[in-house]
This record gives C-alpha cells, sequence and structure tokens, in this order.
C-alpha cells in the first residue's frame, strides 16, 4: 500500500479547510483547527512493553474544540518568554523561527498557555490525552495515521543514537493528517495535561486523566526515538519539571472538560502496611553465613506489574523499623525505554523477601541507575538516572526522600536537570563525616570512562561537583585527574578526611609478570583531584560491580571478584583455609582492612563451602558454589544494619554474614 500516496490524498482532500483554517490565525500567528465531536477507540493491544495502552476502550469527546495546526515554534513561544532564545541550538536542535521549540518543561507550557489566555480573553492550555490521540488519528484505527506504518518522508532517525544526532525541526514539512493537523506522528513529542495513569475499563466522555501522579502524559514520538514510538496510541511520560531536546508542545483553545479525574493509583506493594514501629537491634557476635536466597521475586503474570527478562543494577538499604529494602531495574534490554525501577521489602523478621512490585518509572524513559540511602537520622533517599529516551548515557538525576520507611515518598526533584554524561547512578552513596551525602555516577558508558562524585552539603537540596582537572585524565600509576580510576566505582571516607575508592576496568599495569592491578584512587581533597595507583586486586570487567564501604566496628570492606569469566588472562586468586594450606579459589570474595586501606591480611572466598546451584540471575545465570567457587558476577550493593549484620545482593541473590564470620580462619 502506498501510504505516501494516502497522505497526499488526505492533503488533497483537507485544501479547501485549509484555507479557512488559515484564516484562524491568533495574535502570535498560531493557526487553529477546528476539531469536531465525535467517538473514537482509544489505545491498543500489543503486549507486555506497550501495557498502559490497555484495555482499549471507546472514547467520546462531548465538545468540539480548535487544536493548533502545528506544534507551538521557537518564535511563538519566545513572544512570551523571550530569555528562551539563549536555549535555541543547544545540543545542536531547534534553531530557527520556525522549528518546533523544545528545551519546555510542562510546567513552562502551562504557563505559556495562562500567558496566552490572558493576552487574547480567550482559554488556551494543553489537550487532554484524548483529546489528543482523537485529534491524531482523525477517524483512523491503524498504527499511525497514514496506515499501519508510518512513510520515510515523516521519519527523522527513527532508532536510538547514544549521543543524539541533531536533525532539523521545522514543522509543518509533511502532509497534514486528515482533520489538518501536522507533525502528529514525530518531529517532537508533545506535552497533554493528564498525569500518567493507567487506563481504566469501559466507555468514557472526557476523560482528563488522574487526579495525580508522578509524570505528565507526552504523546507523538519524536526525532531520534524507534518509529514504534510514534505511533497514535504510544503513551510516554514526563516529569513535570524535566526538559530536553525530544519535547515541545501544541496547545488547545477551548476550556478543559469538566469531567471528574480518576483517583490517585493504587499504591505499590513495597509501600503497604510497612510498619512504623521503631526497630530494636541486638547485636549478632556469633559467628554466621546463611544460605543465598532469591530476592528479585517474580510477581505473577496476572499482576499488570511490568516484569522483564533482565533484571540487575540492585541498591540496598535498611530501614529504621527492621525491614530491608532493595531496587534495581527490570528491562528487556539496557538501553530499552521499558525500563522500569522495581523494589522489594525484607520485613523484620521475615525470612522470604516480598514479590516485587513498582518502585520508580517514568514511562518510556531509560531509568538506568539507582541508589538507596539510610542517613541513620530519620530519611530514606533514593536517586536514579532519568534518559531523555533510550539508552543509559544522557541522564539527569532525580531524587526522592521518605521520612516514613519507604510507605510514601516525595515527587521526583532533579537534582542534576542536565541529559548529559557523569549521571549515571551507582549504589554505593554514603554520609561523610561532615554530614555530606556522596553520590558516585559512571562518567561515561564506555569500558574506560571514570567515575564522577557528586555532594550535597544540605541534605539534598544543592549538588555540586567537586572535580576541577580534566574529565578525561590518564589513568596511570601516579598520575592525577579529576576523576575516579574505573567505572562502577565505590568510595570510602578514611579516618583523615582523605576518599578511597576502587572501581572497574581503567586498569593499571605493575609489571609484565603481574599484569594490571585493579586502580585505586586517593582524594585529599574531597574529590577536587584523584591520584592513582595500582592496588593488590585482581580487576573486574564485565557483568561485575564491587562494595567498598566500612563496617561499623572499623575496617574496610571490599567485596569484589577474583577474575571475569572469560575476560582475565588470570583466573581466581589464592586463599588461605582453615587448615593453613593454600588453596585456588573462584568468585566473589571479601577483603579487610584494618590499617585505613594500605593492607588487606583478610581475603575470604563468599562460600559456607556447601555444594549447591544457584541462579546469580542477569549477566550471571547458573552456577555452582562449593569450597572453591563462589558467585563469578553480579552487581553488588550492600548495607550494614545496627546489629552489625552485613547485607548483600548480587544481581539476584541476597546474601547475609558478619565480620565474626569473614575473620574466621
Amino acid at each position: 500500500m502506498n501510504y505516501r500516496r494516502l497522505a497526499l490524498i488526505g492533503f488533497f482532500l483537507t485544501q479547501t479547510g485549509l484555507q479557512s483554517i488559515a484564516q484562524q490565525k491568533n495574535s502570535i500567528g498560531v493557526q487553529l483547527v477546528d476539531v469536531k465531536a465525535g467517538t473514537f477507540v482509544m489505545g491498543s493491544n500489543r503486549g507486555k512493553e506497550d501495557a498502559d495502552e490497555s484495555p482499549v476502550h471507546d472514547v467520546t469527546i462531548s465538545t468540539s474544540f480548535k487544536m493548533s495546526a502545528t506544534e507551538i515554534t521557537n518564535k511563538q513561544y519566545e513572544a512570551f518568554d523571550p530569555g528562551h532564545n539563549k536555549l535555541r541550538g543547544k545540543n545542536g536542535f531547534s534553531l530557527k523561527d520556525d522549528e518546533a521549540v523544545v528545551f519546555v518543561s510542562y510546567e513552562e507550557a502551562v504557563a505559556f498557555c495562562a500567558w496566552l489566555s490572558k493576552k487574547e480573553g480567550k482559554i488556551y492550555r494543553l489537550p487532554t490525552e484524548a483529546e489528543w490521540e482523537y485529534a491524531c488519528r482523525a477517524g483512523t484505527t491503524t498504527d499511525y495515521n497514514t496506515g499501519n506504518e508510518l512513510p520515510a518522508e515523516y521519519q527523522k532517525l527513527q532508532h536510538t543514537n547514544r549521543t543524539p544526532v541533531p536533525v532539523s525541526l521545522p514543522v509543518a514539512q509533511t502532509a497534514p493528517n486528515a482533520w489538518g493537523l501536522y507533525d502528529m506522528h514525530g518531529n517532537v513529542e508533545e506535552y497533554c495535561y493528564d498525569w500518567y495513569g493507567a487506563y481504566v475499563a469501559g466507555a468514557q466522555t472526557d476523560p482528563v486523566g488522574r487526579q495525580t501522579g508522578v509524570s505528565r502524559v507526552v504523546r507523538g514520538g519524536s526525532h531520534n526515538t524507534p518509529v514504534r514510538y510514534l505511533r497514535s496510541a504510544n503513551r510516554q511520560g514526563m516529569l513535570p519539571n524535566d526538559k530536553q531536546w525530544l519535547t515541545g508542545f501544541r496547545i488547545v483553545q477551548g476550556a478543559l472538560p469538566k469531567t471528574t479525574a480518576i483517583g490517585a493509583e493504587l499504591s505499590p506493594a513495597n509501600t503497604m502496611q510497612v510498619s512504623q514501629q521503631k526497630f530494636s537491634w541486638n547485636k549478632i557476635t556469633e559467628p554466621f553465613f546463611d544460605v543465598p536466597v532469591v530476592y528479585v521475586v517474580k510477581p505473577d503474570s496476572t499482576s499488570g506489574i511490568p516484569f522483564y527478562k533482565h533484571n540487575h543494577c540492585p541498591a540496598i538499604t535498611w530501614c529504621p523499623n527492621g525491614d530491608l529494602l532493595a531496587a534495581w531495574f527490570s528491562t528487556n534490554a539496557e538501553s530499552g525505554r521499558e525500563m522500569v525501577i522495581l523494589a522489594s521489602r525484607l520485613r523484620a523478621g521475615n525470612k522470604k523477601w516480598d514479590t516485587a512490585s513498582m518502585f520508580f518509572c517514568v514511562p518510556d524513559r531509560n531509568t538506568t541507575g539507582t541508589s538507596l540511602l539510610y542517613d541513620q537520622k530519620g530519611t530514606l533517599y533514593h536517586i536514579n538516572g532519568l534518559e531523555a529516551a533510550g539508552d543509559w548515557q544522557n541522564l539527569a538525576m532525580i531524587m526522592r526522600t521518605s521520612a516514613n520507611n519507604g510507605t510514601t515518598w516525595s515527587n521526583p526533584v532533579l537534582i542534576a536537570p542536565e541529559h548529559a554524561k557523569r549521571h549515571q547512578v551507582i549504589a554505593g552513596s554514603f554520609v561523610s563525616k561532615e554530614g555530606w551525602l556522596v553520590q558516585l555516577c559512571d562518567a561515561d558508558p564506555s569500558s574506560r570512562g571514570g567515575t564522577a562524585m557528586h555532594v550535597s552539603k544540605d541534605k539534598g537540596a544543592h549538588w555540586s561537583t567537586p572535580y576541577t582537572l580534566p574529565a578525561t585524565p590518564e589513568y596511570k600509576n601516579g598520575a592525577t585527574g579529576g576523576l575516579i580510576a574505573g567505572i562502577h566505582a565505590s568510595a570510602v571516607q578514611l579516618k583523615d578526611g582523605r576518599l578511597l575508592a576502587l572501581g572497574r576496568n581503567d586498569n593499571i599495569k605493575i609489571d609484565s609478570v603481574i599484569g594490571e592491578r585493579m586502580p585505586v584512587s586517593i582524594s585529599n581533597d574531597f574529590g577536587a583531584t584523584w591520584q592513582y595507583a595500582p592496588s593488590q586486586f585482581p580487576p573486574i570487567s564485565s557483568g561485575q560491580r564491587l562494595v567498598l564501604r566500612r563496617l561499623n566496628e572499623g575496617p574496610l570492606l571490599l567485596i569484589s571478584f577474583t577474575h571475569c569469566p572469560g575476560k582475565s588472562t588470570v583466573e581466581g586468586m589464592d586463599f588461605t583455609g582453615a587448615n593453613g594450606e593454600v588453596f585456588k579459589g573462584y568468585g566473589m570474595y571479601a577483603a579487610l582492612s584494618y590499617d585505613e586501606g594500605k593492607t588487606w591480611p583478610v581475603k575470604k572466598l563468599l562460600t559456607d563451602g556447601s555444594i549447591r546451584q544457584l541462579n546469580g540471575g542477569a549477566w550471571t545465570g547458573l552456577f555452582k558454589m562449593d569450597a572453591t567457587h563462589a558467585e563469578p558476577k553480579g552487581y553488588l550493593a550492600a548495607t550494614q544494619s545496627p546489629d552489625n549484620v552485613i547485607h548483600l545482593v548480587s544481581s539476584n541473590l541476597y546474601y547475609r554474614f558478619n565480620l565474626a564470620w569473614l575473620q574466621l580462619p
């Protein structure tokens, strides 16, 4: 079928109408199109990744309205906000007068509508989600208003680019739909009035979405985005105060429907029936190592919880009520836009983790990187990455807090609002002895990208990056740079105030015999500069992330891996058994330092010696644990509760042990 021909036919059929439409320009040159009342079928049935488009339901738009024929342009928006001119051409996007305005937030789009309403004495607003889809479809029931395919002339780099590729964004360069509306598929995403939330079944009239939520609905898709996200039914979300190069808006003239909004969605299981009783921690002094158990517990397929095949990149913290809270991403692909953050609780006194439930999501945005922290003064912190689209390079950083053990969370605040490198959050945030919050982030998604440090001196209200030297230092013995050597780094503050960090890759070679070692980075100025040296530990690589932290009892604890299967030329490490004999061990181990990282006299394989087959999930899969083999891979995160129990999670398994066990021969 010739979809271009169909579009051109639609264009021809609307020419007479468009002549009159052209006369319906408002005071700033916005062309308005009459959209008549009617009924349509909203949504689609496409499977798990697009489950939020279901159930399909009939919607009646009871009152006609006028919609802007195009997205609001730079020239039109800057009649309201002349200062926006300085954002023209940012990252190479939207420089000219007639290009769709981008780098505007939902709040700014609403303010534009209020300004225009006052200026003209008419009501201007954003379209409801239902109005938008009704207008986009223009009587069609196919994936696009051009059919089940989108013709090439409508497409602008319809694939995910790790580094977004600039394209021109002038409006009305392709044929409009049958109702005279341009660029309903692509060019830029468009804000809608509604809070994002699940659809409800049954016929509806003039729906206006949910009463409240986290994200506002965004529709239409954009450039630098796979074409399936440009479908008429596809739903996306956007934090109201976020702004980037993919999103703009169009407007409606007419009163908002008086329909009552749907109530807020049910709270996820990880926030329900949470005890607020302060827990009494009794220190455990007898050595123990519990059998590892699964904490990534798959929900029932009928629950509606978006649980995907790849569950990875965890964070964990203890709560003052005695619970443990773990969170991780669930996705089909690490660069996927279907990614969500799930969470589970191990409630005080229980042996089994709760089933996974939703923790954080901005629909159709990649959310790589999660950190959880309890500051031991009553506040839980959740910090997360947020992509403009898919992939995991151009992330903003959001923060939420909870003062009631995670029963409720504050609205997300953009603590690093630019979608850029150095914002891929790593588990292992900590509070310095000065009371400052410290959050580490991968500086670059490349294998030798280093780790950036973010610091807040006012409990998260403001954040800064302390580094002063170039962002891409030369990682070699004795060199100095502005980033920690290695991605996925973990850091600890030493007693003298210095910082010590270990990371993955950026390895430093000692000599031709010993080869490369994991890099250690030391900062004497709280992260402004770092000095690099080889550690005594073997490097780690893909599918592996280490833990470095100070234990309640004083020693430093490192948990890492002896080698990376398939990546290392030398496999395994030497360990000393209870009988004093040296043996070769493989997989995850713990090391202890009693002198602030100068020496690490204790190294222990993390196994109790029993033979069992376990599933490490994610990139690890099935492995055998025995006297000489521990988990070979995994992204690690750990916390230590006031009873001195060390709680460690890999990509799928939860370990529980203590210092006394680590110190056993």
